[in-house]
């Protein structure tokens, strides 16, 4: 467990809460002023919370760290699974091409597929937490929903592949101020992400693929699904169909694919 210390973001709206509650008191008739000032505040806080790539409410990795880029190092991502037609298509590619990648791994998906969680860590790939339910309204949620949601999702994977996830992404990005300090207390490091291509709704593999691959560059971080994938006009999993090319442009490019876990190591 990590002490949790608020962003700079959060510090100032703890102090604007604090003038406008003392203004109520030495002020009362200039209630007006202070309740704007809160209300503004929490509007601010909900943009803030629908930014997946901000860093405002708390520690996010949107990039991989300077000393895995300056190893031209780059990590593909790959969100909602384990899915049972899916995620095996997905494992054999990044085995034909030599690759690893991180898997964020529904809670309760996982416990119905247990022994495909157990072949993506075998294959040398990571498993994180990507909450237990991967419910939409899961940034709507407090302190303690948040912290069963993940603790439970922890304990899931934990127990299926006997090593505790490390990271975690929050369900399509979204968040609230109670998720940073649940993360610490559970020793998990939020990570977003540097592009997607939007793959669980656009159905055209290419443009996907153009997405992923646009000014590519060491320390990126990229997203696809195996959940929730969209389907091509094969009727493919556009994942299935784009992670070859991608593979392949990421080699050319002069890049390695490595997990988010191996992203830390400082050597």
């Amino acid at each position: 467990m990590q002490r949790w210390r608020p962003s700079f973001f959060l510090k100032l709206s703890m102090v604007l809460h604090g003038a406008a509650l003392l203004s109520f008191i030495v002020a009362p008739a200039q209630w007006r002023i202070g309740l704007i000032a809160i209300v503004c505040n929490h509007l601010l806080i909900t943009a803030i919370g629908l930014w997946p790539r901000s860093n405002w409410l708390g520690s996010n990795w949107t990039r991989l760290p300077p000393a895995a880029a300056a190893r031209n190092e780059i990590a593909i991502t790959i969100d909602d699974g384990p899915d049972p037609d899916v995620t095996p298509q997905v494992l054999d590619i990044l085995e034909q091409h030599g690759t690893v990648a991180t898997f964020f791994c529904i809670g309760e998906r996982a416990q119905r597929y247990p022994e495909l969680c157990r072949d993506i860590a075998r294959r040398g790939h990571a498993l994180e937490n990507h909450s237990q339910l991967h419910r939409h309204n899961f940034s709507l949620r407090g302190y303690t929903v948040l912290r069963r949601e993940i603790d439970t999702a922890q304990r899931t994977l934990e127990n299926i592949c006997g090593e505790r996830p490390q990271f975690f992404r929050a369900p399509a990005g979204l968040r609230n101020p109670f998720l940073d300090p649940v993360l610490k207390h559970c020793g998990l490091q939020l990570a977003a992400w540097t592009r997607r291509g939007f793959d669980t709704r656009q159905r055209d593999a290419q443009k996907v693929l153009k997405s992923l691959t646009h000014e590519l560059a060491a320390g990126d971080i990229l997203l696809l699904h195996d959940g929730h994938a969209a389907r091509d006009e094969n009727n493919r999993a556009v994942i299935v169909t784009v992670l070859p090319e991608l593979l392949q442009a990421i080699r050319a490019a002069g890049l390695i694919a490595v997990t988010l876990r191996a992203a830390k190591v400082t050597h």
